[in-house]
């Protein structure tokens, strides 16, 4: 073996070197086929060399002799793909022999080796109708990275080929990559009990960051985006008759009601279209829960679903 995983390639470069040992069976299997190929095509041309000689004295008809021609020619051609195949097989050694042939395995794309599943000595295979082969190294072009992720029955119809994602590497702390989803599987998947869906991103790489293979990661959807917009705490919405309306202080520990118009929601922040203004105090309510200290007063932000 040349490599080993994380070293860059470029197609063509040679990764190993594989002795060829073929099996005694089927050496001995080209031997017999030749020695037959070699008595048909001895028999043929003693049969074409006397009736030539017949032909001469008008004994035999032209197109008696024309079929042992073709007779002939065939044997010929048997005795010589014999040779071939046999040749062929004995590109390796017998084991008893000691020589071999030696067959050096390359890439077959530019890009950085991240496995190599076998070590030397190991025993390998060539690829058939029934065996996909030994695979020898995985080449991985690492500037092309892609995300792979799950996406919830619930929320599928929600999303699009094209989209954009945050995607927050487990291992790279305050690193937001960005990625565009390029597909969604049509066929969901039974996993822990929930109907989830694939999808596949491509991440735009960020310069100084090392991306690595099967990095565990998570992403946000980016359905729709807001910037410097009012938002306030969704826990300060309160609800009536499906109606959303918050308390705002009009005087110290005085409260009045008032309709608001909402707008895009993050689940924890969300906008405020109309019905309070930035200096307003809002009031926490009992089923808030915890959060910032005193009543809740509107901000300029972003928000992002």
């Amino acid at each position: 073996l040349y490599i080993e995983p994380g070293k860059k390639v470029k197609q063509g470069d040679p990764l190993g070197k594989i002795s060829i040992i073929p099996d005694a069976m089927q050496i001995n299997q080209a031997e017999s086929g030749v020695r037959t190929a070699q008595i048909a095509f001895d028999n043929a041309k003693r049969e074409l060399e006397r009736n030539e000689a017949l032909f001469k004295q008008g004994v035999v008809a032209d197109a008696e002799l024309q079929r042992f021609r073709t007779e002939y020619a065939l044997r010929k051609q048997e005795l010589s793909t014999s040779g071939s195949n046999l040749q062929l097989v004995k590109e390796g050694a017998t084991r008893a022999s000691g020589k071999t042939s030696t067959l050096i395995v390359t890439a077959t794309a530019d890009g950085t080796v991240i496995d190599v599943p076998v070590k030397e000595g190991f025993s390998v295979i060539q690829a058939n109708s029934f065996n996909p082969g030994t695979t020898v190294a995985v080449i991985a072009d690492m500037e092309d990275i892609i995300f792979q992720g799950r996406v919830d029955e619930a929320e599928v119809a929600k999303i699009k080929e094209g989209m954009k994602l945050d995607i927050y590497v487990g291992a790279i702390e305050k690193e937001k990559l960005v990625g565009k989803i390029e597909y969604i599987s049509p066929n969901g998947k039974e996993i822990d009990g929930a109907i989830q869906f694939e999808i596949k991103a491509k991440v735009v790489p960020k310069a100084g960051i090392a991306i690595r293979a099967n990095y565990s990661a998570n992403a946000d959807i980016v359905l729709e985006e807001k910037k410097q917009v009012l938002a306030i705490r969704e826990a300060l919405v309160q609800y009536k008759d499906e109606k959303p309306f918050v308390e705002v202080e009009t005087k110290p520990q005085t409260f009045e009601k008032r309709d608001v118009k909402v707008g895009l929601s993050d689940g924890i922040k969300v906008e405020i279209l109309s019905g309070v203004s930035k200096t307003d105090k809002i009031k926490v309510p009992e089923t808030a829960g915890p959060g910032q200290m005193g009543s809740g007063k509107g901000k300029g932000g972003g928000g992002k679903k």
